[in-house]
């Protein structure tokens, strides 16, 4: 990605970080005008590491490059305030194109997150499950689906074990789910988690 951002003449990569707690380090300690960031990264996820950026810096300009198709994760991670998500595999042109719109002040969508989104507005009862799910509701699915238990997932999102209880009692009805153990099957059925 270096090496791409590095051929353009307007464009600078000022910092590079290899895990989540690494980026929310640097962008505590000086100011980028675009963030890219992955879903899968080592010691804390993509989607922990966009909230706590967003809380952070709340005007902090995000694009989410990642190996999961927009399908999977870009409209609850739209939702969550990055400005942008693409597959990793989509055209540098459009990587750059990306970096250069969400710059200016703007929010990138592919013609897939297009299609995405436009099928929501039309078909909106076609929803897969976890999209139906509000962004606490979803990170406390994807953390209980990863295997996390509810106090772990009260300590990382400063809740109270109570509450995370009540998420979770909402996700498993709104999913029509019984278990954690369905939670974990969901997910990786739909290529959620690994």
């Amino acid at each position: 990605m270096r090496s791409l951002i590095e051929l353009e003449d307007d464009l600078e990569v000022t910092a590079e970080a290899s895990s989540g707690m690494e980026a929310l380090q640097l962008i505590r300690k000086q100011d980028f005008d675009i963030v890219l960031l992955d879903i899968s990264m080592p010691d804390k996820n993509g989607v922990d590491t966009l909230r706590d950026m967003q809380r952070i810096k709340p005007d902090l300009a995000v694009l989410i490059l990642s190996g999961y198709a927009e399908e999977l994760y870009a409209l609850n991670l739209i939702r969550s305030g990055c400005r942008g998500y693409l597959s990793k595999d989509a055209d540098p042109s459009e990587i750059i194109k990306a970096i250069r719109t969400i710059c200016n002040g703007r929010r990138y969508v592919s013609a897939e997150l297009a299609d995405l989104l436009a099928n929501e507005l039309i078909k909106p009862s076609d929803k897969r499950m976890h999209e139906m799910l509000s962004e606490r509701e979803f990170q406390v699915f994807y953390k209980l689906a990863s295997g996390k238990s509810p106090t772990d997932i009260a300590n990382e999102l400063f809740l109270s074990v109570k509450t995370v209880s009540t998420y979770r009692a909402r996700v498993l009805e709104k999913m029509n789910l019984k278990t954690n153990a369905d939670l974990t099957y969901y997910a990786i059925k739909n290529e959620l988690i690994n």
